[in-house]
């Protein structure tokens, strides 16, 4: 049996990425079949279409880090025909085929069964970036932060983890500053819960290892200067949950908020993150998580404008989520 998928092919140096027809008997290894329902664009997912970045570990490659769909075909315990499940992470769209695709076949380790609050529309609407918007919420949390002890910054906040982060901060009662390169989201900011906009600017460039204390918390997705100055303007006993390099892998910052305020600094990684925590977000989001507010937060990007939108993502140009409606 055929599928259809966006298959990328070549090298590293000389990559080409198409619309392909795929042989099934293709796919890879797994004791889980799947019919993707819907998948998503993520950053990653936009490196790789692009080639931006060495997101493709081998080659072909079908990118798409998630997707949500039913079991077509299972030989794991957890996972029967007819079952709804969600895949985010563990190497898929990098080392292992991945969800932008009509099918895959995975590992049932890999799998979470999608929880009776989402369709498969919604949890892609949520998908990897707001799964891992929860784990840096639960991380805050479980320092002990509370609404009563100030302002959380987000960064990137118009962007898939960032625009989550807000509303579900916003939802636990949290005051929200949000951080964005792009002015004209001031709106759609605020619609999602944000007390205050705050341009990235005044975060980007080297500054003092310490700042005036303004923040309980942060999430960041940026990394190098502005995870360096959002450590920097911490409160003590601050925390910061960084789960993303789009700024660049670097650090330039100094240990003086960590041993001068005992500020924490929480790596989240949302991609070999244990089964258990990933049943634990889930089930947060579903309690959480307005789901009025996904309409807002999502651009649905037919399968035949993937790589077009890939594009445009990697400019800045995209508001939120992109979802990608495979076999509805």
């Amino acid at each position: 049996m055929m599928f259809k998928a966006i298959l990328i092919e070549g090298s590293r140096s000389d990559q080409k990425v198409s619309i392909a027809s795929v042989n099934s008997t293709q796919l890879p290894e797994g004791d889980v079949d799947v019919d993707v329902a819907f998948s998503t664009i993520n950053y990653k997912d936009a490196l790789a279409i692009t080639g931006k970045a060495p997101i493709a570990k081998h080659y072909p490659m079908i990118p798409g880090i998630d997707f949500a769909g039913t079991v077509t075909n299972s030989s794991h315990a957890d996972f029967k025909v007819g079952d709804k499940v969600i895949l985010n992470g563990w190497g898929v769209g990098e080392k292992h085929w991945g969800g932008l695709a009509e099918k895959a076949r995975v590992s049932g380790d890999w799998l979470v069964p999608l929880p009776s609050a989402f369709t498969t529309k919604q949890a892609m609407a949520i998908g990897t970036a707001g799964y891992t918007a929860m784990l840096c919420v639960m991380a805050l949390e479980k320092h002990g932060l509370k609404p009563e002890d100030g302002e959380i910054l987000v960064t990137g906040a118009a962007g898939g983890v960032g625009s989550v982060a807000v509303a579900l901060l916003a939802k636990l009662g949290f005051s929200v500053t949000a951080v964005t390169g792009r002015p004209e989201e001031a709106v759609f900011l605020k619609s999602l819960g944000a007390s205050t906009i705050m341009d990235r600017a005044e975060l980007s460039e080297p500054g003092k290892p310490l700042a005036r204390e303004t923040w309980a918390g942060a999430i960041d997705v940026a990394g190098s200067h502005v995870l360096a100055n959002v450590c920097a303007g911490m409160k003590y006993q601050g925390a910061v949950a960084a789960c993303g390099l789009a700024a660049g892998m670097d650090f330039p910052s100094s240990v003086a908020p960590f041993i001068l305020r005992g500020v924490t600094l929480y790596g989240i990684d949302s991609v070999m993150a244990p089964k258990s925590k990933r049943l634990e977000a889930w089930q947060r989001l579903a309690e959480v998580l307005d789901i009025s507010l996904l309409d807002s937060l999502t651009t649905e990007v037919a399968f035949d404008d993937v790589i077009n939108a890939a594009g445009q993502l990697m400019e800045g140009k995209v508001r939120g989520r992109i979802v990608v409606p495979i076999q509805a």
